[in-house]
């Protein structure tokens, strides 16, 4: 099959998929093995090489359909599947950080992301690290040193919604000759394409809008092949982070409906971002696909699409908040995106990452992910859950 004739949807449905040899079955079963037969010479076998079915640790056959999917529908040269997408994080900047490297990130990020770079990473091997609002170039560009290794963004970003330009930050990186790295999770690949815009690996959270049920973990870094295999030899063979046959095939199954879960999760998004935006009880909105949210424009630029992930605020302190999220009959009051059902999470003025947040975030926000719900029975729920609270 021509990877480049054929259309996204075809490939969510056919990449990395085949008949299965022994059964006839049209779709790849599980196999649930942690190890394979040797050949008949195995003398000079690489006992840790990742691209061959020895030891499920370095890799299964599960996991070479994922990622044989997942590189053809981010346009990259290979893939790297992984247990979480903490781990798949954590890989990058294990391979490509060493002692005394620089490293500039978005200064509000993943919880895990900022640990690893706020604490982990500078206390045990002297990293050197400069976190900044990365939707700032010019802050960038001031921020740039001769030992810097990695520019790595999220856009959009957790849970402020900000959206970096990810074109303008390669020229940055390429000209200091760093990699820079793209956490594209809010977007999935139907929606942005950071390697075609210029960047050098591209990480998702398979957990979350990939999978998109619910049921699955896993984490992913797309890019060049010399760089995968970096990340194969380096973080998931010798530190163990290998992701299970059967999470990898329920991920498998989940990427098929991909186009059409982020259609219905941005059509609806949006619909509800324009009503949280004129209710008078909401102190603030941030959606990409609002004309009023400050990045709007490079969203347009970059991505097809503003996915189903809307930050706001109500007016009211945190027992407001609380109690109108315990009103809510379908929104369900839980962590993660990217689900069937619609998830909400309210994070207090407590957060540890608070300090790096715009100001409107600073009172406490809710990260509220639109699910598959008509999104009037959404916006019925959030207007009785507002009344509940004593704001309607």
């Amino acid at each position: 099959m021509d990877q480049e004739k054929i259309a996204f949807r075809t490939k969510c449905v056919h990449t990395g998929n085949g008949i299965d040899k022994e059964t006839g079955s049209i779709r790849r079963p599980i196999t649930m093995a942690n190890s394979y037969r040797l050949p008949e010479d195995a003398s000079t076998l690489n006992w840790s090489d990742p691209n061959q079915l020895v030891y499920t640790r370095n890799t299964s056959a599960n996991q070479i359909y994922l990622q044989e999917k997942l590189a053809a529908l981010e346009g990259g040269e290979d893939c790297v599947v992984l247990g979480t997408g903490v781990a798949a994080l954590a890989g990058v900047f294990f391979t490509f950080l060493d002692q005394n490297a620089h490293i500039i990130c978005s200064n509000v990020s993943y919880v895990a992301v900022y640990r690893l770079l706020h604490e982990y990473f500078p206390d045990k091997y002297g990293v050197e690290v400069t976190l900044l609002d990365t939707a700032n170039l010019d802050e960038i560009k001031k921020a740039v040193r001769p030992n810097t290794k990695i520019i790595h963004i999220e856009t959009p970003g957790n849970p402020t919604t900000r959206v970096s330009d990810i074109a303008e930050i390669a020229k940055i990186a390429k000209a200091v000759g760093a990699l820079l790295t793209v956490d594209s999770t809010f977007a999935s690949p139907f929606l942005q394409r950071p390697l075609e815009l210029g960047a050098d690996l591209v990480i998702h959270s398979l957990t979350k809008y990939i999978n998109g049920h619910g049921d699955a973990m896993g984490g992913a870094v797309i890019g060049g092949k010399e760089l995968i295999d970096k990340i194969k030899r380096q973080a998931m063979v010798n530190l163990g982070g290998a992701i299970s046959p059967f999470n990898a095939w329920l991920i498998m199954r989940g990427v098929v409906t991909l186009p059409l879960r982020m259609k219905q999760h941005s059509e609806s998004a949006l619909k509800i971002a324009h009503f949280l935006e004129e209710h008078p009880a909401i102190a603030f909105v941030a959606y990409p696909g609002l004309a009023s949210h400050p990045q709007h424009e490079i969203a347009k630029k970059q991505m097809t699409m503003f996915s189903g992930v809307i930050s706001f605020g109500l007016k009211g302190d945190v027992n407001i908040h609380n109690k109108f999220v315990n009103s809510l009959n379908l929104i369900v009051p839980a962590v993660s995106i990217g689900h069937d059902e619609s998830l909400i999470v309210y994070t207090g003025p407590t957060d540890e990452r608070n300090h790096f947040y715009p100001e409107e975030f600073k009172n406490g926000h809710l990260r509220f992910s639109v699910g598959l719900e008509e999104a009037d029975d959404i916006i019925n729920d959030l207007k009785q859950a507002l009344k509940k609270a004593g704001l309607l």
